[in-house]
């Protein structure tokens, strides 16, 4: 490897302390870097965004500087590139972080040695019909659909390789992969996966009913969730967002079709803590 992104975000490294650490290694080795912070408001100059994503290109790996978030921010922003990252973690205890800053040095040298494996992780595409529009995206953790505005729940209709499934009156809905499993699914009582499973799973957040379970799902399978009008054959507003992304809003009639991608992530492992390492010390400390 000879060029990397470094993509920092500041406000977990406000006086860019462990960037400069990253890049005082990177050229004392020899290597080259383009360096991008975390900015969601990210507006480019003309030209600017097709020059960024040409350099994307030349890019041997991205080192991620921050923590979950922050991988799924950057995951977005280069737009699915087939580029590798390796996670930085500034923050809490990170599921997706792989490097600790107390061994950012010799982490690195293991990455410059080749002494590392790659990781795929299966990702979510999603094409949403909006009344004759169809908007696509991506997701490496989750695609969620929830109420907009109205403390109204709203009713969800599911269907799996075309074939009815059930109908959710909840909050919302979340579809998410493995790698997922440990967020916003995790939080409305779904199940923790190991990330490197292929699987799509469905969770409702809320429902109205005594039987709250998720549902497993294989990942050919294409999952299709519609708004239909309300009961009393009014409007219902709802929204959608990729990894919790900006969202787009919904209404009676839109469907959502969500199969998995054929892009992945690689991730970026040097055997330095394991999953079921990390999901130990974070079930501890809760």
């Amino acid at each position: 490897m000879k060029q990397f992104l470094i993509y920092t975000n500041v406000m977990k490294d406000k006086n860019l302390e462990m960037t400069a650490r990253v890049e005082k290694y990177l050229t004392q080795n020899g290597h080259r870097y383009l360096f991008r912070t975390r900015d969601d408001g990210w507006t480019p100059e003309p030209g600017a965004e097709s020059e960024y994503f040409e350099a994307l290109k030349q890019m041997d790996a991205m080192l991620v500087l921050g923590g979950d978030g922050t991988i799924l921010q950057a995951v977005r922003d280069t737009k699915g590139s087939s580029i590798p990252l390796l996670g930085i973690n500034l923050g809490t205890l990170g599921y997706m972080t792989e490097v600790e800053p107390d061994t950012l040095e010799e982490s690195l040298d293991k990455l410059l040695a080749g002494s590392y494996e790659l990781e795929s992780r299966m990702m979510l595409n999603t094409k949403v019909d909006l009344r004759g529009e169809t908007v696509e995206g991506w997701a490496l953790n989750d695609v969620v659909i929830d109420r907009h505005g109205s403390l109204h729940t709203i009713l969800y209709r599911i269907y799996v390789n075309g074939q009815f499934l059930r109908a959710y009156n909840a909050d919302g809905i979340i579809i998410t992969t493995p790698t997922g499993s440990t967020g916003y699914n995790l939080s409305a009582g779904g199940p923790i996966v190991e990330p490197r499973a292929r699987l799509i799973m469905l969770t409702p957040v809320c429902p109205h009913t005594l039987n709250q379970r998720s549902i497993i799902l294989s990942p050919e399978d294409e999952v299709v969730v519609e708004i239909p009008q309300a009961r009393d054959g009014g409007d219902q507003e709802a929204e959608i967002n990729f990894d919790g992304g900006e969202a787009i809003r919904l209404h009676a009639g839109d469907r959502v079709r969500i199969q998995k991608s054929e892009k992945v992530t690689e991730f970026i492992k040097l055997d330095q803590v394991s999953f079921l390492d990390v999901l130990h010390r974070k079930l501890s400390d809760t």
